[in-house]
């Protein structure tokens, strides 16, 4: 059993540093993987901030310091889609079957790639933390609660990305994986707590919005970066996140395996 997992951790490890060598090679990556939620974040506030700052704000706050966290849980969610682009795009070019060809755990091809897009979304969280500090954003509860919402942030995409892998691995080509996973990613990101106070929407969409998991982390986010009440939020969160990774990782490896026939 030892050998096994000590097998397993190590396959893992080389898996994971492989995926972000890519970034090395390829900087580019990173940047567009950068640029995208800067972008949000810049023409929400600038271009929205106006109309929706007064009904988001937390008292003596602006409309950045509700926005930004928002954004952070709306990439981090993007993020898990390019884990199952991903991988369709290493199944569609026939690495994954170099892979298989080789002695190491069939587990480790689709650990490294989430732990390595994990990893990415920590370095993007610092790059959009610093351009929020810049045009005004600021923490209202200290280094350690920040570190907190940084954490849960990463920890949901990472889930996420077990479930947009368990999709990747389930369609033919890297497009057909994009188009599935944005048919559920809008309607939760554009439907929840993202960009707007829940309070703007119509009674019956408040129902929804309210229970669905982004909405949930989305103010745990909220309330690790300005020291707002989370209303429970942050233990459903927790819930969600083991409850999308018991699910779904069998199921991506169950997937990774029957690919494998």
């Amino acid at each position: 059993m030892d050998k096994v997992m000590f097998s397993f951790v190590r396959d893992t490890w080389i898996m994971t540093m492989r995926n972000l060598r890519r970034y090395i090679r390829l900087p580019q990556l990173l940047f567009f993987s950068s640029v995208q939620p800067i972008m949000f974040l810049l023409l929400f506030n600038y271009v929205f901030g106006g109309a929706l700052g007064s009904s988001t704000v937390v008292p003596g706050g602006k409309y950045i310091d509700y926005l930004l966290p928002g954004i952070v849980i709306q990439m981090v969610m993007f993020g898990g889609v390019n884990t199952g682009i991903g991988l369709a795009e290493d199944m569609g070019k026939g690495i994954v079957d170099r892979f298989r060809s080789l002695p190491m755990s069939r587990l480790a091809v689709v650990a490294g790639r989430t732990i390595s897009d994990a990893v990415r979304n920590v370095v993007v969280i610092v790059i959009m933390v610093a351009v929020g500090y810049l045009i005004g954003f600021r923490f209202h509860s200290g280094f350690l609660s920040a570190l907190l919402m940084v954490l849960f942030a990463v920890l949901f995409g990472f889930a996420l990305s077990w479930a947009f892998a368990l999709v990747g691995m389930s369609v033919r080509d890297s497009e057909t994986a994009q188009l599935a996973s944005f048919v559920f990613i809008f309607p939760l990101v554009f439907a929840s707590a993202v960009f707007v106070s829940l309070k703007t929407m119509p009674h019956w969409l408040q129902i929804f919005a309210r229970n669905q998991p982004i909405t949930l982390i989305a103010e745990t986010a909220r309330h690790f970066a300005l020291g707002v009440s989370d209303g429970g939020a942050t233990w459903k969160v927790l819930i969600w996140i083991a409850a999308t990774l018991i699910v779904f990782i069998p199921l991506s490896l169950y997937q990774y395996k029957r690919r494998s026939i």
